[in-house]
């Protein structure tokens, strides 16, 4: 890659959108093998889906560092994030059957600190446990900015320090409590974000991306390998968490920075990726849940296959569900909180 001189705008990057787009279609086809059986193991490590969207995070909002205060800061990401977070909480909390969900839950997924209680997860919201770890960094990121020095190099070793969470972890003695999957655990993955936007501008894109696709399902087939680690929903030992978090930050880089660095895609950009890429962040949100109502209405058990068809009908019903959870309350939401901003006192 050749050096080139360094942009001083942010232009919009359309690609990204679409990624985001296929990073959240790739987290509920995981969440469907998981919850069919996993009969198809390479497709239960498209949770490494995670990993693009904390390093799709970390490259939009490293490269915007400096230019708001913290206040405005936290105030943008508050009514990014919140408003549809707390509706889809609430909508399972009240609505789910069956799920006997405790007062602890309910505290902890309604203030996002999940994680950090025991018995935390919820029955319709355990994937919510990754943006638990997303607002950790979002948290983070102005005292990380104040580092005006070195950064790269600060970040990247940062990011190879965290490996040592996986032994560190163990420290922890709380029953209920996966300290595996605590914020330290998934520094690595941000910083391929976070690296990808002290670059732009400064290094060329690749003429062709599809190597690195090739490169990203390499990484799936290995981390999919029993001899590689457990599949299911079993705990991996140290070791095995420090392999499965070095190849997500592979599959993370092969897919977010040549689109970040400026590589164009004609269906990343469509207009179709574009939209649900809009909409990703309530597909996200809301696929378990769905999911957890696709296995009753269809009457098809836990765990017994029917992949295809179970991962149909999540997708007919999150979708819909995610494009109305944009439109009728993340944007007026948005809206709503900004104007109160603006209302004099």
């Amino acid at each position: 890659m050749k050096t080139i001189p360094q942009r001083v705008d942010l232009p919009f990057v359309p690609a990204l959108e679409g990624l985001r787009a296929v990073a959240a279609m790739g987290v509920m086809v995981t969440h469907v093998a998981f919850q069919t059986g996993g009969t198809v193991a390479i497709l239960e490590r498209l949770d490494f889906m995670v990993a693009v969207f904390f390093a799709l995070s970390a490259f939009l909002l490293w490269r915007r560092r400096g230019r708001h205060s913290a206040r405005e800061y936290y105030l943008h990401r508050f009514r990014r994030v919140m408003p549809a977070y707390w509706a889809c909480a609430a909508a399972v909390l009240l609505l789910l059957p069956g799920a006997g969900f405790t007062a602890a839950q309910v505290v902890a997924n309604l203030t996002a600190t999940q994680i950090f209680v025991p018995n935390g997860l919820a029955q319709g919201l355990t994937h919510l446990w990754s943006l638990c770890v997303e607002f950790s960094f979002y948290l983070a990121l102005p005292l990380l900015a104040r580092v005006k020095k070195h950064r790269v190099a600060w970040i990247a070793a940062a990011g190879v320090a965290s490996l040592g969470w996986a032994w560190v972890a163990q420290l922890v003695d709380v029953a209920g409590v996966n300290a595996q999957i605590w914020p330290p655990a998934f520094t690595l993955w941000f910083a391929v974000g976070m690296l990808a936007a002290e670059y732009e501008g400064r290094v060329r894109a690749p003429r062709l991306v599809w190597p690195f696709w090739l490169l990203a399902l390499a990484c799936l087939w290995l981390a999919s390998r029993e001899w590689f680690g457990p599949r299911g929903l079993v705990h991996p030992q140290p070791a095995e968490f420090v392999g499965r978090v070095v190849l997500g930050a592979v599959f993370a880089a092969c897919l977010v920075v040549p689109y970040a660095l400026g590589a164009r895609s004609l269906v990343l950009e469509s207009r179709l990726m574009r939209l649900l890429g809009l909409w990703s962040y309530g597909i996200f949100l809301w696929h378990v849940a769905v999911l957890w109502v696709v296995f009753p209405v269809t009457g098809i058990p836990f765990f017994s296959g029917h992949f295809f068809p179970v991962l149909v009908a999540t997708a007919a019903g999150t979708i819909p569900v995610a494009a109305a959870s944009y439109y009728f309350v993340e944007v007026p939401a948005q809206q709503r909180l900004r104007q109160l901003r603006k209302r004099p006192r």
